[in-house]
């Protein structure tokens, strides 16, 4: 029977753990396995996960933005909302 390339991977990395006497190796070794092994997994609403598939689908369609379209999209919108406002309804504080 054939070995996958994952087999094959995991054999070369423990032939070579055990080959070695680098003790600053196989302690950043120790460190990355520790590291991965400590993420903790996240569960996903239904509702978030509806919406990173509509995102996925907004994507596949070319439904997207530059970041500086944003930020001058916000800009403008930030500036008419402030300049639309009713300052009758605006409080003053006095000090």
């Amino acid at each position: 029977m054939a070995m996958t390339t994952l087999e094959i991977l995991r054999n070369s990395l423990i032939d070579k753990i055990i080959a070695t006497n680098n003790e600053k190796l196989l302690s950043a070794i120790a460190n990355i396995f520790e590291s991965t092994q400590s993420e903790k997994k996240v569960q996903l609403s239904s509702e978030q996960i509806e919406m990173l598939m509509m995102s996925e689908n907004d994507i596949k369609c070319g439904n997207l933005i530059s970041e500086d379209d944003l930020i001058k999209t916000d800009s403008e919108c930030s500036l008419k909302s402030f300049l639309d406002r009713d300052c009758n309804k605006t409080k003053k504080l006095y000090f």
